[in-house]
Order: structure tokens, then C-alpha cells, then sequence
């Protein structure tokens, strides 16, 4: 399963015409806004379970009188102002009122711990909160942060002096632009390409966050390259659950406000199921456990059901890899075949997109890697996922699979204007408008990814991933650089590859940690989904059991060995997963586990649970 990396070059190519970079997204939203204000923009739901539409000329007024109101605070051109809260439409008019502004959007997880919020605030030195309530203003040692001059509430009343609600901050604003009604365009024409627009703050596995730079100039790049691709159209819907403390997030806003797509915006993870039939997105991006879910939701509830409908369900997708194997390999798919699968289609396939909502042109998936059963699985329900690569120090958006040219198991090509080659060691290098500025008060961190190139946008970035490029220019991530481990015998494996494969085997699989480091076999931790956990448990007269009592179960061991059994007859021999256990809780985001786009924290997992290696390996944790 290892792949040798091999050196290699490719370059985004420009396919459709190149729309002109705006110089700041603060003018990028208000060209975007000029060409039709009153088309709708965005959806929000409302508190009775409906959903409002707003437009851009809504939207703008919104923005402008919170950027007057920021302006009226004292905020000036590039100084920082963090927002800490959940993905609603109120981050996203924050954000736009920053870059109105000319100031500078900090990002900050609202489920961070109060030591990273209170380092994050110190090190961007932000001038001002936007908080979602006031537990996010709770976790701020004022003493530490003698910069952090003022707050503002997006749900509460505020103090109407340091504190303030988002409805006393517009109302700053508008009067301020009955003062001076140019004031926003004054501040715009105040940024350039070369200001800081976003820090980004990555988490890392030890040590401090480190404080990503993102310009004017990375972000309207992105906007204009994916506009160029012609991917996605001005009259689709998008829906956005997303952290937008995410750079996925917000290289998706970028796209949006030069493409002018409307975007209907719920954070609520829980809700994107219930969501999709609602909202009938034409497009949505998610992380790889979005679809881990809801491939392995969708076949549990089948063989649940069991009976004919299992029988049909299960004769459909087989169908369905017949006719999509005839289809890779250019022929046509006409015949008995082309027969069964229009019923396959009739009876199973369309009854699976239309819980998505039925208008999807394509998913797009990105931030880990994605099983490619489970992205076939999908491709064969005529849900295409398009996966793509990007870092936070290349603006989430680098390269992307193309409709009509989609090759699973690899991210994509490069944007147009950005380089990839691979170095020596199989190092991925990355070179275009979507790299970073810089590491903030990090150098030598930054000496670690660019080495002693001179700053500028013609350096080359050192990813840390792994990878190659296939004959068509597309690039195939094998692993992360520092998270390919050696085994006691020499062998090199990639964790990451079989751990995103084992969830498309095990339906109850939650989340999977591989060991093998300096160790003489492969093992596994396994955590438990707790949805699917449950729901297992429902129907096998076991309601009401908790984690650590599935935990043990032999019937879940069992499951999981058979996953594991199935999975390693798809591996390397020095691959194979020889022994696994099961880890007797939940692995969470708030708890550390997880990270805020859902990827799993290997080495915190490993050592939080050191004494469930020990048990495999037969003695101390290393």
C-alpha cells in the first residue's frame, strides 16, 4: 500500500479566463455587492426552524455599520480583531466588517482552553474580541492582554461601554457614516495586497500555536483561481457548516464573494443531515468524517432494516461497481448492465441523493485524506466527491479534482498560478499566490519551511507532506512527512492512508489511531462512533449501554476484528493490523482528542492511553 515517492513537477494551467485579482477582499466584497445587490446572498435559520434570505445590499449594510462601528472603537489599519465563535452568518458580516474596516480577522475556536485564547490574543496583540457570549469573554485574563481594549457580543446585552452587543456597535457605526458616508470606502482604499487580512492560528501536537499570515493578496488570489476553474456557478447554493476559524471556511467566503453564489450558513454539525433536504445545496464542502458518517449511517440503517431491502440494496451497489468500472475504463455502460442500473438507480441511488437534498453537483472534501471506498461508495450513488489539498500557509485552497476528470485517491491539480513539485526526500513543495506571509514572531519557523529563500511570493513552501504526482499532473498525498512511522523491522508505514481506509470497513468505527513506531507489528486504537454505537446497541437489545460497556462487548470486538480482517487483506503484509483495542470513550474536540475540523490527535490518543499499548505490546509506552 506504501508508495515509493518519486520526483516530479506540475503546474495549474488556465482553462478558463483569469478574472482580474481585486487588491483587497475589503474591495473584493464591495465589487461583489455592486454587480447585484439585489441578489440573494445568504440563508441563516431563524429560531422558529425557517430560514431568512438576505441579499447583498442587506448584507453590506450589516458589515459596513459594524466596520464604522470597529473604525469608532479606535480600530486602525491592519491591527487585529479576534472572533471567537461558532460558524453563524454574525462570524461572517464580523469578518466582512473587519476587512471593510482595513483591519485584520484573528481566528479563534470557541472551544479553544483559556490558556491558548489568552495566548492567541496576547501574541496577535488584537485590539478587540468579537465574542458569541460571554463564555467566550470568561476565558480572557484582561490583565494578560493590556492591548484588548474592547468586546463585542454577538448573543447578550453588553455593558455599553467595554462591552458591547452587536447592536450597539452598528449603531457606533451608523453614527459614524452619517458623519463621513465615504468612510468605508476610504479604509478599503487604505489595504493592499500585501496587508494582513487573516492570522490563523494552527494547533499543533506540542509547543504553542503557531500564528499563520495570511494577506489580501493570498485570499483574492483564491477567490479569482477558483472562479477560473469554472467549477462553481453564480446561480448555485452552497451550504456552510464549516469552522469558519477554518481556513477551509473562509477560502470558500473567498470564492464566494467573486463568484456571487448564495450560501446558506448553519455551524451546527448535528444539523447537516436535517439540513440538506431543507436548504438542497448544489454544492457543500465537508471534512472526510462528514462522509465516514453518513456511508456508514446509511448501510447500518440498511442492514438494520434487513429483508429485501438489504438484498436490493446490497444488488444495486454491486451494479453500480460494475457499471462504474466499465466507465473508468472509457467504455459505454449500455446493455443488461445499462438496464440494471437505471432500476438500481430508480430503486436505491436516487432515494440516497435526495436525503442530501437532491440538487448536489458535487461534494468537495479536503483537510484529511478520504477513504477511497467511501469516496467510490459515493461515486457510485452519483454523488461525486471532489477532494482537494491545501494547507492554513496556503490558504486552504491548493489543488482540486476536476468534474469530468476525477481520479479518486488523488487531491487534484495544482490552481491556476500555483506550483508543486516534490523534493528529493518525496517533500511536496508549493509555490503561488495562496502561500503565506510568514510565520508570526516565528523564525525559526519559518527558516523550517521556506530555509533561506529571500521573502517574497516566489518561495518555494515546505509542506511536511508526503507525495507524488500521476501522469495527469494530479497530485496523490501518501502522508504526513513527521507522521510516517518505521517499524522495528524497517518497514515504512503511513498511518494515515489506513486509518481513513478502516472507517470504510467498520461502521461502528469512530475514530483509529495506528501504532507501529519502532515497534516489531502494527496495531490500532479504535474509538467508537457514539451515534452508530448507540444505534447498535438499540437494536440488539442493549439500550441504554454506554461507551465504556460497548467497549467490551465481544459482539462490538467482534465487528471491529472483522473490519480489521477485511482491512488487512487489502494491506501489506508489514501493514497488517495484528492486534487492536478499544478505547472506552468518546474521543471528543473538547476534550483534546479531536481537532476543531474533526481530525484526530494520534499522539494525544497514544498517550492518553498508553496503558492500552502496553497491553498490546507487553510492556512500558514509548
Amino acid at each position: 500500500m506504501t508508495e515509493v515517492p518519486s520526483a516530479g513537477m506540475t503546474t495549474g494551467s488556465l482553462n478558463e479566463p483569469y478574472p482580474k485579482q481585486a487588491p483587497s477582499f475589503g474591495q473584493l466584497i464591495l465589487d461583489r455587492v455592486a454587480k447585484g445587490p439585489t441578489k440573494e446572498a445568504f440563508r441563516a435559520p431563524t429560531k422558529d426552524g425557517g430560514w431568512r434570505s438576505y441579499t447583498w445590499a442587506q448584507s453590506l449594510d450589516e458589515a459596513s455599520e459594524a466596520a464604522a462601528g470597529l473604525v469608532a472603537l479606535g480600530l486602525n489599519i491592519e491591527e487585529r480583531v479576534s472572533i471567537a465563535s461558532n460558524t453563524r452568518l454574525e462570524w461572517i458580516f464580523a469578518d466582512m466588517a473587519i476587512m471593510l474596516a482595513g483591519g485584520a480577522t484573528t481566528t479563534v475556536y470557541p472551544s479553544t482552553q483559556p490558556e491558548d485564547v489568552n495566548y492567541i490574543l496576547e501574541d496577535s496583540h488584537s485590539r478587540i474580541l468579537i465574542a458569541e457570549d460571554q463564555s467566550q469573554i470568561d476565558k480572557v485574563d484582561r490583565a494578560a492582554n493590556p492591548d484588548l481594549k474592547h468586546f463585542v457580543l454577538i448573543d447578550g446585552e453588553g455593558d455599553g461601554d467595554t462591552v458591547l452587543s452587536w447592536a450597539q456597535l452598528r449603531e457606533k457605526g451608523k453614527a459614524l457614516l452619517a458623519e463621513n458616508a465615504n468612510l468605508i470606502q476610504e479604509r478599503v482604499d487604505q489595504t493592499g495586497p500585501d496587508g494582513l487580512a487573516t492570522l490563523i492560528y494552527t494547533s499543533g501536537t506540542t509547543g504553542k500555536p503557531k500564528g499563520v499570515e495570511l494577506t489580501h493578496g493570498n485570499w483574492t488570489y483564491e477567490g479569482a483561481g477558483l472562479s477560473a476553474l469554472g467549477v462553481i456557478q453564480e446561480d448555485w447554493v452552497q451550504f456552510l457548516w464549516l469552522p469558519m476559524a477554518h481556513s477551509f471556511g473562509k477560502v470558500l467566503m473567498a470564492a464566494q464573494m467573486q463568484i456571487g453564489f448564495v450560501t446558506a450558513v448553519d455551524g451546527r454539525v448535528p444539523e447537516i443531515i436535517n439540513n440538506l433536504p431543507v436548504v438542497k445545496p448544489t454544492f457543500m464542502a465537508a471534512v472526510p468524517r462528514i462522509f465516514e458518517k453518513v456511508h456508514a449511517g446509511v448501510n447500518r440503517q440498511v442492514n438494520e432494516e434487513g429483508g429485501a431491502k438489504a438484498s436490493i440494496f446490497a444488488w444495486a451497489f454491486k451494479v453500480g461497481a460494475k457499471a462504474r468500472e466499465k466507465r473508468l475504463a472509457g467504455e459505454k455502460v449500455g446493455g443488461l448492465l445499462g438496464v440494471q442500473l437505471g432500476l438500481a438507480d430508480k430503486l436505491v441511488f436516487s432515494k440516497v441523493r435526495e436525503r442530501m437534498g437532491g440538487n448536489l453537483q458535487y461534494f468537495v472534501s479536503g483537510s484529511a485524506a478520504l477513504s477511497k471506498d467511501i469516496n467510490a461508495w459515493f461515486d457510485i450513488a452519483g454523488l461525486t466527491i471532489l477532494e482537494g489539498y491545501g494547507l492554513t500557509e496556503t490558504s486552504a485552497g491548493t489543488t482540486l479534482n476536476r468534474p469530468g476528470n476525477v481520479a479518486i485517491g488523488t487531491v487534484g491539480q495544482p490552481l491556476p498560478g500555483t506550483e508543486i513539485k516534490i523534493a528529493d526526500d518525496g517533500e511536496i513543495m508549493i509555490r503561488g499566490g495562496g502561500v503565506m506571509r510568514e510565520y508570526r514572531n516565528r523564525p525559526e519557523a519559518n527558516t523550517e519551511v521556506f530555509g533561506d529563500q529571500a521573502p517574497g511570493p516566489n518561495r518555494w513552501f515546505a509542506t511536511g507532506d508526503i507525495g507524488v504526482i500521476d501522469e495527469g499532473g494530479r497530485v496523490k498525498i501518501t502522508d504526513r512527512k513527521k507522521d510516517l512511522v518505521k517499524t522495528s523491522g524497517g518497514k515504512y508505514i503511513a498511518p494515515g492512508a489506513i486509518e481513513a481506509q478502516f472507517k470504510a470497513h467498520c461502521p461502528l468505527a469512530g475514530q483509529v489511531v495506528i501504532i507501529a513506531n519502532e515497534r516489531n507489528f502494527a496495531s490500532a486504537l479504535v474509538a467508537l462512533d457514539p451515534d452508530a454505537a448507540k444505534q447498535w446497541a438499540e437494536a440488539n437489545g442493549k439500550a441504554g449501554a454506554d461507551i465504556p460497556t460497548l467497549a467490551k462487548d465481544p459482539q462490538v470486538i467482534a465487528i471491529i476484528q472483522k473490519g480489521v480482517d477485511d482491512l488487512n487483506g487489502e494491506l501489506n503484509k508489514w501493514e497488517t493490523i495484528k492486534q487492536f483495542r478499544v478505547i472506552p470513550q468518546e474521543l471528543t474536540v473538547d476534550d483534546g482528542f479531536l481537532t476543531p475540523s474533526l481530525k484526530v490527535k494520534r499522539k494525544v490518543v497514544e498517550q492518553s492511553f498508553s496503558g492500552l499499548v502496553d497491553d498490546i505490546y507487553g510492556g512500558t509506552s514509548k
